[in-house]
């Protein structure tokens, strides 16, 4: 998958368990359990923002974009 998402490392940086945080930010665990394993197909800015907010970081220390190595490009 070319989104990795970084949130586990975050929490723990912060000292902060999961259930926490989908409590501040007012999501369930288990849509947070998802966002955390890259399973979703999208992510509400509102709720991106509550995350950053609490976590005290940006969207880019969250999601990092890997290019597919399977994907070739012609120039």
């Amino acid at each position: 998958m070319p989104i990795l998402v970084h949130l586990d490392v975050i929490l723990a940086k912060r000292k902060m368990k999961g259930k926490a945080l989908a409590e501040a930010v007012g999501i369930t665990e288990q849509n947070l359990s998802l966002l955390r394993n890259g399973k979703v197909k999208g992510v509400r800015f509102s709720t991106l923002e509550k995350i950053c907010d609490i976590l005290e970081c940006q969207p880019g220390d969250i999601f990092e974009y890997v290019q597919d190595e399977s994907v070739t490009t012609e120039t």
